[in-house]
C-alpha cells in the first residue's frame, strides 16, 4: 500500500536528473575553512591555534553546551588561524582555516571497507559516540543528533522513522546512499533503535525511487523490526510532521515535538553517519552533495569534505555554465540563493543547484484574487495569503495569533500562486519577527 499525507502538498516536476550519478569522492586541496557554528545551538569553541598540525578527524572545536556539536578537521595540515569567513549569503562568521598537507587520518578511525555488523554497544555508548562525532541532522535543520535522541523526561519513544522521501526536486544524494550503502544504513537504523530503546523502525521512501525500495526490502530481511514503507511522490512528503502522518496516521500537535506521537525522525544521511560514527569511529567531517541543473554537462553526487570551497565543486563539473541565472544551496522549493561562490561547504550542505537565467525569472507580481490555491496547497492548514498580508503590514502580533510559527517554509503556496506574490519571503520575515514576540520575556 502506497501511503501519503492528505492535507495540502504539491507535485512539482521531479527533475531527478542526477539519480544515476554514483557517489564520487572529491579530493580536498588548498585551504579549507571550517565554521565553528554549522548547527542549531551554541557555536563550538575552537581548541586549536595557529601553527598546530591536525589530522583528518581530529577535534578542532568543542561543543559549547548541550545544544551544540563538536567540529572536526576534514583534512590534515597546518592551522593558519581563525578568521571571519563569508558564508553562502556573504555573512561573515568565525572559521578555522587549515592549509591542506597530505591526507593523514586519526589512527582511531576504521578506514577498512568491511561492514561492521557488531551491535553489542550499549545505549549509553551509542549516544556518547554520536555526540563525540559531532553529528547533526543532515536533512536541513542541522539539529545536534544526540540532543534529538534524548527523549524528554516523561515521554516515551515507540518508533524510529527514517526519512528517505527526498521529495525536494533535483536532490538525489539520499537516493544514492540507499543504493550504495544500504546495509550500512540498516545497521545505522538498528543503532538508532537501540539508542532510544524501541523495537520498530520505518523507512519511508517515495515510489519514484523504486530501486532503493527494492534494495532495502531485500537487505532488511536480515534485520528485525525494520519496515520499508512506499510513499506517494508528493511534496513536502519529507517534512517531519507530514512523514509521521503518512506512515503512522498520527498528527503532531501544534507547538509539540514529534516525540509526542512516540516517533523520532532521522534523515537517511544522518542515519548513515550514525553507522560511521558508532561502528567506524568516524566523526562527521564529510557529507554527500548533489551538484545538478538542467544546464550542466554532467550531473554529480559527491562525497565532500566539510569546508571545501563551493568553487571547487564548480570546477569539478567543468565550470559554471554561461547561462546560469542563479545558484541555490538545496532544492528549488526550500533552498537559498548563493551569493558567495568561495563559501565553504557545511555539515548540512546537501545540494548545489544551477538554475538557468530563464528559470530564475520570477513572474510579474499582480493582485491577490483570493483564489485560495495557496490555502489548498498548505500542508500545515494555514492561510498563506493572510500571513503574507499581515507580514507586509508589519502586523506581527496578529501573525503570532494566527500561528505563523507553524509555517514550515516549504514554498507550496508560492508554487501555486497565480499572482506570483512573494509569499514565502514575507511569511519568513514575519515569522522571524513574530517568534521574537513569542519568546520575549514578560
Amino acid at each position: 500500500m502506497i501511503k501519503t499525507f492528505k492535507r495540502g502538498g504539491v507535485h512539482p516536476p521531479e527533475n531527478k536528473i542526477s539519480r544515476n550519478a554514483a557517489l564520487e569522492q572529491l579530493v580536498p586541496e588548498g585551504i579549507i575553512r571550517i565554521f565553528t557554528s554549522q548547527h542549531i545551538g551554541a557555536p563550538a569553541e575552537c581548541i586549536v591555534a595557529k601553527g598546530d598540525k591536525v589530522k583528518v578527524g581530529q577535534l578542532i572545536a568543542k561543543a559549547n553546551g548541550f545544544v551544540s556539536a563538536n567540529v572536526h578537521s576534514s583534512v590534515s595540515g597546518t592551522v593558519l588561524g581563525v578568521e571571519n569567513v563569508a558564508d553562502y549569503q556573504g555573512i561573515k562568521k568565525p572559521a578555522i582555516c587549515i592549509q591542506v598537507e597530505g591526507d593523514e587520518w586519526e589512527e582511531s578511525i576504521d578506514r577498512s571497507p568491511d561492514i561492521n555488523r557488531d551491535l553489542s554497544k550499549t545505549t549509553e555508548e551509542i549516544l556518547a559516540k554520536i555526540a563525540e562525532a559531532g553529528l547533526v541532522g543532515l536533512g536541513g535543520a542541522t539539529f545536534p543528533t544526540h540532543v534529538k535522541l534524548a527523549v524528554p523526561k516523561g515521554k516515551t519513544a515507540k518508533a524510529i522513522i527514517i526519512n528517505g522521501a527526498e521529495c525536494e526536486p533535483y536532490l538525489t544524494s539520499d537516493h544514492r546512499i540507499m543504493l550504495e550503502k544500504g546495509e550500512e544504513l540498516l545497521i545505522g537504523v538498528q543503532l538508532l533503535k537501540k539508542a532510544v530503546n524501541v523495537d520498530k523502525a520505518y523507512i519511508g521512501i517515495e515510489t519514484n525511487k523504486q530501486d532503493a525500495i527494492d534494495n532495502l526490502v531485500k537487505l532488511a530481511v536480515n534485520y528485525s523490526g525494520i519496515e520499508i514503507v512506499s510513499l506517494k511522490p508528493k511534496y513536502p512528503q519529507g517534512g517531519e510532521k507530514q512523514l509521521i502522518k503518512s506512515i503512522t496516521g498520527l498528527e503532531v500537535p501544534d507547538r509539540a515535538l514529534p516525540v509526542e506521537t512516540g516517533c523520532i525522525v532521522s534523515n537517511i544521511c544522518t542515519t548513515f553517519a550514525v553507522y560511521e560514527a558508532v561502528q567506524k569511529n568516524k566523526p562527521l567531517f564529510e557529507n554527500s552533495i548533489t551538484v545538478t541543473g538542467k544546464n550542466l554537462k554532467v550531473q554529480k553526487n559527491f562525497i565532500v569534505r566539510i569546508g571545501t570551497p563551493l568553487s571547487k565543486l564548480i570546477e569539478a563539473i567543468g565550470g559554471m555554465p554561461e547561462n546560469t541565472g542563479k545558484i541555490i544551496s538545496g532544492g528549488p522549493m526550500m533552498g537559498r540563493a548563493i551569493s558567495n561562490m568561495d563559501a565553504p561547504t557545511l555539515k548540512g550542505s546537501g545540494a548545489v543547484l544551477f538554475i538557468t537565467g530563464e528559470e530564475a525569472k520570477r513572474g510579474t507580481k499582480s493582485n491577490c484574487i483570493r483564489c485560495s490555491k495557496c490555502v489548498a496547497a498548505c500542508p500545515m492548514g494555514l492561510q498563506p495569503f493572510l500571513l503574507y498580508r499581515l507580514a507586509e503590514l508589519n502586523m506581527f502580533e496578529e501573525l503570532k495569533e494566527i500561528s505563523v510559527h507553524a509555517c514550515i517554509e516549504c514554498g507550496c503556496c508560492l508554487y501555486t500562486c497565480p499572482a506570483n506574490l512573494p509569499l514565502v519571503d514575507y511569511i519568513r520575515l514575519g515569522k522571524t519577527r513574530a517568534m521574537k514576540l513569542i519568546v520575549k520575556p514578560k
